[in-house]
């Protein structure tokens, strides 16, 4: 089938927060992305790819488009779409489910979409399932977010949760990334916890520091004066996964 002008503009309109709340839907861009999606339990609404691609799919239970590269690139975020946009659904009231040894990573308003979506390619890599945010943390499906997970969101699990009261509940010791805690480097680690990342500007908020129950922190060696909270979490998740 060939792309309308009207479902060009629609799918354009699923970059908005609220447009992407009210349909249900979200778009994942890129090749990578979208054959990740296709693997997934995520359910694919419709397709929208160049016609190499379009030709390599086979026979699908959603609607697929062709269309070219021009109008590609000027539906989507990337300054080229390579060849495929895609339109899922929403996953809205995920039930909280947790191994009974499982580490699980706790995120107190994280703004950036881009270190969100890296967070949650970092907790893929080291095997992390489960994310718990607070509502302020940007929004999952934003395109940014999508893009920068290269597929992850489809195994990693992210929650959005009132986090204090959710923290509560959970029976397992809370580490919190301060700047002033334990040497990251001596820390026993449990095979069951939670690590708590703090908001690029501002750290841990004080009411969820309040529950922590190991402070720690990265070893400094030089004069920078901070890390980018993506990146603290990849040291961090490193030394989980080498007790």
């Amino acid at each position: 089938m060939i792309l309308s002008k009207s479902l060009a503009k629609f799918i354009k309109s699923l970059q908005l927060k609220k447009q992407r709340k009210k349909e249900g839907l979200f778009i994942v861009e890129g090749e990578k992305s979208v054959n990740e999606l296709l693997s997934s339990d995520f359910k694919v609404k419709f397709l929208v790819g160049l016609s190499d691609y379009v030709k390599e799919l086979g026979s699908t239970d959603f609607d697929v488009y062709e269309t070219n590269s021009t109008i590609l690139d000027s539906i989507g975020t990337f300054k080229s779409s390579d060849k495929v946009i895609a339109v899922a659904e929403i996953k809205f009231d995920m039930e909280l489910s947790f191994l009974k040894e499982e580490i699980i990573l706790a995120l107190d308003d994280i703004n950036d979409p881009g270190n969100l979506g890296t967070i949650i390619r970092l907790a893929d890599w080291y095997g992390i399932t489960s994310i718990l945010a607070t509502p302020e943390t940007a929004d999952l499906y934003n395109p940014k977010v999508i893009s920068a997970t290269k597929g992850s969101f489809t195994r990693v699990n992210v929650h959005y949760v009132e986090l204090v009261e959710t923290l509560k509940t959970l029976e397992k010791p809370i580490y919190g990334a301060m700047m002033e805690g334990q040497n990251l480097h001596q820390v026993k680690f449990s095979k069951s916890g939670v690590i708590v990342m703090g908001n690029e500007a501002n750290g841990i908020s004080p009411q969820i520091e309040r529950l922590i129950t190991h402070k720690i922190t990265i070893p400094k060696y030089g004069a920078a004066e901070s890390l980018n909270v993506a990146m603290a979490t990849g040291i961090i998740l490193d030394n989980v996964k080498r007790n």
